[in-house]
């Protein structure tokens, strides 16, 4: 494990699997540890916010998801890959048992993992992850196929971006070479996007450990989806928050509130 500073309140480190790097933010605190899965698109970073509010009671681990942020591109997106990582992880850091914690495509690895290996889970955090996806309709993250990967400036890749650009513009990367790149690559994601879809209600019902259900007003999971969950799941609480589907970034502090209050009851 190669661990380097990234800033004043986390620590970056890394694991190589198979000859990969799979990158991580250790947040700190002294208390029970918590494994945060973040969303397509996006990085462990975007759970700093909960982190601090979390304070030393619970220690955040939060993984740059394979083809995410600092971790490498991974030959596959299956679900197989993302819970054989959340296992390495998880045996790299000597953690027994966690709570797990996700949004959106983290969500749905996160209790895909719980349903394998519910021994290693105490409870989960459900943000935004549904049970049934994408069953009809095209792929959401078509509009990705047609964005640049990486450019000779940071500019020019910005300006490829075109609407696109003020989504990524704090997070793109510079390579050694100087040239600059997405945090992502757009046809992995369209790739994992599309293997992501699919009937997981026997992966959301397989658990008993206590859950939390986190639902926008403006989310993605339909209301009698969120009503099923909830009924067909024993020992799952929801909450509802005044948020679209990017729960944590566009509503921080509500968000944390909801994790911090559930976390104090288990």
């Amino acid at each position: 494990m190669n661990t380097t500073a990234a800033n004043t309140a986390a620590t970056r480190a890394e694991l190589v699997i198979d000859g990969r790097r799979l990158s991580y933010l250790e947040f700190g605190g002294t208390g029970r540890p918590i494994v945060a899965l973040h969303g397509h698109l996006s990085e462990g970073a975007s759970f700093a916010h909960l982190a601090q509010v979390l304070g030393p009671d619970w220690r955040l681990i939060a993984p740059d998801q394979r083809g995410h942020g600092e971790s490498d591109r991974a030959a596959d997106y299956s679900r197989e890959g993302y819970l054989a990582d959340i296992e390495a992880l998880l045996d790299d850091l000597g953690l027994d048992r966690v709570v797990l914690l996700g949004h959106s495509l983290g969500a749905i690895n996160a209790y895909q993992f719980a349903a394998r290996h519910p021994e290693r889970v105490t409870a989960l955090v459900n943000v935004e992850g549904a049970a049934s996806l994408g069953l009809e309709g095209p792929n959401p993250f078509a509009f990705l196929l047609n964005q640049p990967y990486q450019a000779p400036t940071r500019e020019a890749l910005l300006a490829g971006l075109g609407p696109a650009a003020p989504y990524f513009a704090d997070r793109l990367r510079e390579n050694a070479d100087g040239t600059w790149r997405l945090p992502f690559h757009p046809q992995d994601m369209y790739r994992s996007e599309d293997l992501v879809h699919g009937d997981h209600w026997e992966d959301w019902t397989a658990t008993h450990c206590p859950a939390l259900l986190i639902h926008g007003t403006k989310g993605i999971i339909p209301a009698e989806q969120i009503r099923a969950m909830v009924e067909h799941r024993p020992g799952t609480a929801p909450v509802e928050l005044d948020a679209d589907h990017l729960i944590p970034t566009t509503a921080p502090d509500a968000f944390a509130a909801a994790v911090k209050a559930f976390l104090a009851t288990i």
